[in-house]
């Protein structure tokens, strides 16, 4: 009789990523590293900043404080305001813009383009009132939209720092075969350079879908400057106004000729009753002949899009939208922004988008900090590029936190501005002289300090003590537990060199 012949053991199926050539993984994890490399300091500043900038009506009620709530505002209201605005305005009054209130904005907000463009908030009787500064709001938003930079050149900057980092994710899922399998593969407690590539691959994969909207997103409101032209180009013979009244209504015809203030009141009352909230009104020339008001009104039933009722001077309607109508494509350009900045779903969804953006930020520090310390492993260190990189890491928070206090102090977006930009530029001159590890351990006490001094500030300028909105508070008592996390942290740790590579914001 013949032995049975042993049975070979059956081959476990391999999925589609493990058959990637090795040759083509280690081309992709160049790429990736060289691409991550290339736009880290500015991923990782836009991710931070657009982190905050989730909470930009927050911040914009905190810096408020002392204005008065207002949840309804009358027409015969918002006409008292608006005239009130032109009047404080100045001349050469081009738009006024006028924010209503709503759940997570009660302010009645106006914004007169002039020839000095001017901001005012009113109360609820039309009457302009004190309290408009913004600027720390206004410094983060700029940052994350457009780096402070002119508006087209800096939108455009961003929207390909919104491919650079949408590329890098790819190329990340591409360079490593098994992220997917190990996607809860944690080697923690050992080297901390695999961990910290454990923690950076996991945090990709945990959140990818999160990673790939926000970087789709940001490209595309980054670069519709660029889309509309080259759409121009190729249907309208480089004419962008016909692209953009595509989607804008046209204004009626111009009329320059001297005129009352614009009476909305007439408008108001034909607007439809159908549940919706009216939320934004946008005024074209209201002193001249030609004047125009477009309003929006949101529906409760849908995140993208708005209905539009555009009236010309005598209260007549010459262009009407309804977000009803819209086409699949027309409902994702209507919701882009909000998918982008999380502004839809309330506050639980903006603290999640805020968590979620955190990790993001952190995915742009812990890739450079993993190169880091592979060429330290290689015997190749790169301390001078360990200094500059501590320095970008902490300089950021401790230079927003710095802006906010200047912004409380003088109410300039500017001198905003220049704190920020003053902060940066000592961490990096620290940086020439200090360790890595050094400037770290400066940069967690000078945020924890200075984000402790932006409450303060606010406690003691903002009617921080006094103030009626909820939201002030939470601010604060946000800012507090921050800061003094930051200094329990900095003081446990003590002076010790935690690594040579900096450690990434918690």
């Amino acid at each position: 009789m013949t032995a049975p012949q042993p049975r070979k053991a059956a081959k476990k199926p391999k999925d589609l990523m493990s058959r990637i050539p090795a040759g083509f993984v280690r081309a992709v994890l160049r790429g990736h590293s060289s691409l991550g490399l290339a736009f880290a300091a500015l991923i990782y500043l836009i991710c931070l900043s657009g982190s905050l900038a989730v909470f930009a009506h927050e911040f914009q009620r905190w810096e408020s404080a002392t204005a008065p709530q207002v949840t309804e505002v009358a027409p015969a209201a918002v006409q008292t305001a608006f005239e009130g605005a032109i009047a404080k305005g100045g001349p050469g009054v081009e738009h006024v813009y006028i924010t209503l209130p709503t759940a997570d904005f009660p302010r009645l907000l106006l914004y007169v383009d002039a020839d000095e463009d001017r901001e005012f908030l009113a109360d609820g009787a039309g009457r302009i009132v004190p309290g408009k500064d913004f600027a720390w709001t206004e410094f983060i938003t700029r940052l994350h939209i457009n780096l402070h930079l002119p508006r087209s050149w800096g939108g455009f900057l961003v929207g390909l720092i919104g491919v650079a980092l949408l590329s890098s994710l790819i190329s990340g899922i591409l360079a490593h075969p098994r992220i997917f399998r190990d996607a809860f593969h944690l080697r923690l407690g050992g080297s901390k350079r695999l961990q910290e590539a454990d923690l950076h691959n996991r945090f990709g994969v945990w959140a990818l879908p999160f990673h790939i909207i926000i970087s789709l997103t940001g490209a595309f409101l980054g670069l519709t400057t660029i889309i509309v032209g080259v759409l121009g180009m190729a249907m309208f013979n480089g004419d962008v106004d016909k692209v953009y009244a595509l989607f804008i209504p046209a204004p009626p015809v111009d009329d320059p000729r001297p005129a009352p203030v614009l009476d909305l009141r007439p408008m108001y009352a034909k607007l439809p009753q159908d549940g919706g909230r009216l939320t934004y009104i946008f005024t074209e020339h209201p002193t001249e002949m030609g004047g125009a008001a477009l309003f929006n009104v949101e529906q409760p039933d849908r995140m993208a899009g708005v209905d539009s009722y555009a009236f010309r001077r005598d209260a007549t309607i010459y262009n009407e939208g309804k977000a009803s109508d819209n086409n699949l494509g027309e409902d994702l350009l209507g919701g882009m922004g909000q998918v982008h900045f999380g502004w839809f779903g309330g506050g639980i969804v903006k603290i999640v988008y805020f968590l979620l953006g955190l990790g993001l930020t952190y995915l742009a520090a812990s890739g450079v900090n993993i190169w880091l310390a592979r060429r330290r492993d290689k015997g190749r260190p790169a301390p001078g590029w360990e200094r500059a990189w501590a320095a970008t890491v902490w300089g950021q928070p401790a230079g927003m936190a710095a802006a906010a206090v200047a912004g409380l102090v003088t109410g300039g977006a500017e001198i905003a501005i220049a704190a920020w930009l003053a902060v940066s530029l000592i961490f990096l001159a620290l940086a020439i002289r200090l360790s890595a590890d050094r400037v770290a351990w400066l940069g967690r006490l000078a945020t924890g300090v200075l984000t402790l001094a932006a409450a303060a500030t606010h406690l003691a300028l903002r009617g921080g003590l006094t103030t009626a909105d909820p939201m002030a508070w939470i601010v604060n008592l946000t800012l507090i537990a921050g800061g003094a996390l930051l200094l329990l942290r900095r003081f446990g740790k003590g002076r010790r060199a935690a690594a040579p590579v900096a450690a990434v914001p918690a």
